[in-house]
């Protein structure tokens, strides 16, 4: 057991039992006052671990800090370190009560005898990757927040050694740590400039060694139908369902391209919601693809589809207003772009992630993200930030844990990440 084991169980018990769950739709930025709470403890901690430049953003909800590169190294180019405060939506983030089990067994776990809640083993086989390790539950009721306080006790415990070993060389560190990732925030506030690396790595997500440089490219189409709608005894020649032509517009996006049909690199369409009357229909869907050619192709495609429908259906031939009886009207909002064109322009910023990772006796291994990070939007701002994963399971649910050891392995890499430094230059 290491020096660090300790301080980062205690710092992630600590902070999982502040509720920091983000919402969706509530136009606030943050989008919850809880979090808030956890910024603000952060604020003070790293304050109290001897960082410098600390700041908490009082409109952004966004904590800074710094550690200075040891001597020798102050003047190479910083490490850079983010993290996201909230927990997600998806199920309770208020009260939780963190328990460890030691020396896992393969045991079913009993998270909550009272209410009858139990994990079992053949439910989740990832457990049987955990045995003679401490887990850190939940007693059923809640998430835990692992996703992404895992991470967060990671960097906290890491800046703390730092600054306690001044023997230990290392190049300069930026820490930042966000809100609302996620509700889609994707670390749109973060103070570039403040931050003061000119690359970063996130870390979020689950399988202890992972890493991610590719994500896909996303965007989200919404398709507006107009209807006229007319008593149904008289409507021969001159109802327009707008529910019909949602209908045919779904029947339009190829069936072997949803996300239940496909995997890997492959791209797909997804449709969210649907709300649809004889007057108005509206469909909302994703797009998706890790390729940035069929990424467009497939926008093109949607459009196409809105296209065909609004000749085929509309009074006016599209050129009236958007109530036109039969009006199908398409747009498109991009959410995020593939992280892996602007990472590559910094050819050593993911072969030392892999070298720090091994260099902590694990295998590095990385597959195609089938979804997007904070790191996604910061790499196209201008900040190439690949993830390393945090090392819980089963997020965003009452069944998550976290290895303690994953943890305190986190710990491990970020410092052997800080002592080869960066130093790579973007091209």
């Amino acid at each position: 057991m290491s020096e660090c084991y300790n301080e980062v169980k205690e710092r992630f018990l600590r902070y999982v039992k502040i509720n920091t769950q983000s919402a969706n739709g509530t136009g606030r930025m943050p989008s919850t006052e809880c979090q808030w709470d956890l910024a603000r403890v952060l604020r003070d901690e790293l304050n109290e671990i001897g960082c410098s430049d600390v700041m908490l953003d009082e409109k952004y909800c966004v904590v800074y800090g710094k550690i200075p590169g040891s001597p020798g190294l102050a003047r190479e180019e910083p490490v850079g370190l983010i993290a996201h405060i909230d927990t997600a939506p998806d199920a309770s983030g208020e009260n939780v009560k963190p328990w460890v089990l030691e020396n896992y067994q393969g045991e079913d776990i009993a998270l909550n005898k009272e209410k009858g809640i139990v994990m079992k083993a053949e439910d989740f086989p990832n457990l049987k990757d955990y045995l003679g390790q401490d887990l850190v539950l939940t007693d059923g009721t809640t998430l835990l927040g692992g996703d992404d306080k895992a991470s967060i006790a990671a960097i906290m415990t890491m800046a703390k050694y730092l600054i306690a070993h001044p023997e230990l060389p290392h190049v300069p560190v930026s820490i930042a740590f966000t809100p609302d990732e996620e509700v889609g925030g994707l670390a749109g506030n973060l103070d570039l400039t403040r931050f003061g690396s000119r690359t970063a790595y996130t870390l979020d997500g689950d399988h202890l060694g992972y890493y991610t440089d590719e994500t896909f490219n996303a965007s989200q189409a919404d398709v507006e139908i107009y209807g006229r709608s007319v008593h149904t005894g008289t409507a021969k020649g001159i109802m327009i369902n707008a529910s019909d032509i949602a209908a045919e517009f779904l029947a339009m996006l190829p069936a072997a391209e949803r996300p239940q049909c496909t995997e890997g690199r492959e791209g797909f369409y997804h449709v969210t919601n649907v709300n649809a009357s004889c007057e108005y229909a509206r469909v909302t869907l994703i797009i998706r693809d890790h390729d940035a050619g069929k990424f467009s192709e497939r926008e093109e495609f949607v459009r196409e589809c809105a296209r065909k429908l609004n000749e085929k259906y509309c009074i006016d031939a599209g050129n009236g207003p958007a109530n036109v009886p039969g009006t199908v009207r398409c747009t498109i909002k991009e959410s995020y772009r593939n992280m892996k064109e602007k990472i590559d322009e910094v050819p050593d910023l993911v072969p030392r992630l892999v070298r720090a990772i091994e260099a902590c006796g694990l295998e590095a291994k990385t597959e195609p993200f089938r979804g997007g990070t904070d790191g996604s939007s910061l790499s196209w701002r201008g900040l190439p930030c690949p993830n390393l994963s945090a090392g819980y399971e089963n997020a965003h649910g009452r069944f998550e844990y976290v290895p303690v050891q994953s943890m305190e392995k986190n710990v491990e890499i970020l410092l052997e990440l800080v002592k080869t430094g960066s130093h790579a230059m973007i091209t």
